[in-house]
Formats: C-alpha cells, sequence, structure tokens
C-alpha cells in the first residue's frame, strides 16, 4: 500500500475571489495533512473550447485536454470544488470532464476515472452551500465510472466563511472538511495498493 496517494484538486470556477478556489484550497491543505500528495490545478491554466465533436473530429483533442488528461491519470484519487449555476454543475465543469472523457488513438477516454474515488465540496453564499448542483456532480461522475464518496460539505455564506489568509474562520467549518477529505486520502491509498 503505497504511503502517500497523489490527488488531483481543482475548483469548477475560474473566478477571482470565487468562494469555491478559496475552499479547494482549504481542501487541499486538508488532503496533505491526511498524508496525500495534493496537485491544485488551476483551469484558467487549461483553456478548452466548448466541447464539439466536428471540432474534434476535424483537429482531434485540444493540447490542453490531452494535458489535462495525462495529468488526471497520474494520480490516485480526485477533489472537486464546484458552484452551483442555476441548480447545477457549473460550464466549466461540465466542458472539462467531456473533454477529458474522449478516447485518444484508439485507447479508453475514461481510463483515468474509471474506479478512483472522488470527493466533492462547495460554496455559495446562499443557505444551501451549493448543495444542489453536488447532486448533479455526483450523477456525472458516477456515469464516468468514478467511485463517488458520500460524505461530502457544502459551505453556506461563503462571503463571511474565510479570513483575510484565506483559512476558514469555524473550526466547526474547518473539521467538516476535513471530515470529507480525510476518507478521501484513505480510500485512494488502498485502492491504488
Amino acid at each position: 500500500m503505497p504511503e502517500t496517494p497523489s490527488i488531483a484538486a481543482f475548483a469548477g470556477s475560474l473566478r477571482t475571489g470565487s468562494f469555491n478556489r478559496s475552499l479547494i484550497a482549504v481542501a487541499a491543505d486538508a488532503a496533505r495533512e491526511s498524508g496525500s500528495s495534493v496537485t491544485l490545478l488551476d483551469l484558467r491554466e487549461f483553456p478548452l473550447p466548448i466541447y464539439d465533436g466536428d471540432l474534434e473530429k476535424r483537429e482531434g483533442l485540444p493540447e490542453n485536454a490531452l494535458r489535462l488528461k495525462e495529468i488526471l491519470a497520474a494520480h490516485d484519487g480526485f477533489l472537486f470544488s464546484l458552484p452551483e449555476y442555476n441548480g447545477s454543475v457549473t460550464p466549466l465543469f461540465k466542458n472539462t470532464i467531456d473533454w477529458a472523457s474522449r478516447p485518444v488513438d484508439g485507447k479508453p477516454g475514461l481510463g483515468w476515472a474509471r474506479g478512483r474515488p472522488v470527493a466533492l465540496l462547495s460554496a455559495s453564499n446562499g443557505a444551501l452551500g451549493g448543495l444542489r448542483g453536488l447532486y448533479h456532480a455526483r450523477w456525472v461522475l458516477q456515469t464516468i465510472g468514478m467511485i463517488v464518496l458520500p460524505g461530502q460539505k457544502a459551505l453556506a455564506r461563503a462571503a463571511t466563511a474565510f479570513d483575510a489568509d484565506g483559512a476558514l474562520v469555524d473550526v466547526k467549518e474547518r473539521e467538516g472538511v476535513l471530515a470529507v477529505v480525510a476518507p478521501l486520502v484513505d480510500i485512494a491509498r488502498r485502492l491504488s495498493s
């Protein structure tokens, strides 16, 4: 059993000051504290066009999709912090998954995802903390063969949840993040052995 499982993490938001970008940073730190190595990805570094089968047929996968697939395939588990847009996932998140799911050179497109664990978080200034979007994210990720852990964290009233350094103000909220992240690290360790 590897002592240090690797976790890839990203937020499904590009916005500067995004609550989910803040939350994924907190969660990545919690994953490191739980004994994993973490690659914290910024999806701004992987710009992708809206998925278009004609574009894929004509030009193949965009270079950023290939890079992202390679990075994801090198990890034992995943940690996503996803905003809720109109009760569902963001176009950024869905488009990222759609491009990353495409086959390349006859190899299955979902090798990086199948049987790998993922934990979900969300942050919103609303009372539900983005909870409704996590339901749809869970459906998408289960459909592509990921093991979506039952525990999740929806951080409500996120505008006041972080201090100036990006840490969660409320210790109970921090414990809630750790309660989602620690099982992910443990399961990723067990499954990668």
